[in-house]
């Protein structure tokens, strides 16, 4: 059993003044027998409403609740790593600030962090969202993550999470990539568990997503496989491609001469040797691509101390020289 000294829980907020009031009051009847030392981080992600007033007024009645608020709105992303990095839990509890997440679910999570779990995902198994714009494109979406990733989860957009800190070390979030954790955080050799947790409907305001944000996480998840692929190694997929056109000119060549010699056919009429030398040509700019894109990784990692590796458990060294400046990869 590995014991929780603190949990950060931790709840982005944009125009949310309705569903803020309503929240509080549940917090504070659910933290009353809340069994561990917590913190309560809320970041106000540039709501234009009477969100701050209300999350400035519960700061002043709980030290315990602590708020940011950001200049402008960043997106849930920037909102959660901002929380991410200043808080002070071993474990850290997305929540959002809808309803829709219940708190009291939260428990179930930290027992299985406290069984030794590094990642603990809730599933919204009977999730309260409308059919045909949310629960389908989720649904797809989900088998096209967990297949690409190789990561089986049922539910990657839910934000009820429980993360030991130690595995967010080093993680930074752009786009739509705070709902890839999981899989950033397994790739690092994070144990990831996944547990049933209650979904209720929104009460208050309208989903700030829809179906355009479909394609946005398409093209996260395609950005981060190549990341965790290629980041400290990217020669090997632009030399890839370069192969691979360089090879199809080749065959393009050889088709070229094996008519003109054996068929004596013209080759004016026809763009073979074009496109062979097209395919030469891209090539060898996808090889350069590569030299530089493996010189940019190499002064990232050396220019900053990054490592290519990142150490799980250490025996009898310091810790601070064993952890200190841990890159992701």
């Amino acid at each position: 059993m590995n014991k929780i000294q603190k949990v950060s829980i931790i709840i982005p907020a944009y125009n949310e003044e309705t569903s803020l009031k309503v929240l509080l009051d549940e917090l504070d009847y659910f933290l009353k027998n809340f069994q561990y030392n917590y913190e309560i981080i809320f970041v106000d992600d540039g709501s234009s409403d009477n969100s701050f007033n209300i999350l400035k007024d519960a700061a002043m009645k709980n030290p315990n609740y602590k708020v940011f608020r950001l200049r402008r709105n960043y997106g849930q992303s920037a909102a959660l790593l901002a929380a991410i990095d200043h808080s002070t839990g071993d474990v850290i509890v997305p929540l959002d600030a809808d309803l829709q997440n219940d708190p009291s679910e939260i428990p179930k999570l930290l027992n299985l962090i406290s069984e030794g779990y590094d990642l603990v995902s809730g599933w919204r198994k009977n999730r309260q969202d409308r059919m045909l714009d949310r629960k389908i494109p989720s649904m797809i979406a989900n088998k096209i993550i967990s297949f690409i990733s190789g990561i089986k989860l049922h539910d990657y957009g839910c934000s009820l999470k429980a993360y030991k800190k130690d595995v967010l070390e080093g993680v930074r979030l752009y786009g739509e990539l705070h709902r890839f954790l999981p899989i950033c955080a397994s790739w690092n050799g994070a144990k990831v568990a996944e547990i049933e947790v209650n979904h209720r409907p929104r009460v208050f305001g309208k989903s700030k997503y829809g179906l355009s944000r479909t394609y946005k996480v398409i093209l996260d998840l395609i950005v981060l496989k190549f990341l965790s692929d290629y980041s400290t190694k990217p020669i090997y997929f632009f030399g890839g491609f370069a192969s691979m056109c360089f090879g199809l000119s080749i065959i393009l060549a050889a088709w070229s001469l094996y008519l003109k010699i054996f068929r004596n056919i013209d080759l004016d009429g026809t763009p073979l040797l074009i496109f062979s030398a097209v395919f030469v040509i891209v090539s060898v700019q996808l090889l350069l691509i590569g030299l530089l894109a493996d010189l940019v990784m190499r002064t990232y990692f050396e220019s900053q101390g990054k490592k290519t590796y990142q150490i799980k458990e250490a025996l009898n060294f310091e810790r601070n020289s064993i952890f200190a400046n841990q890159g992701t990869r």
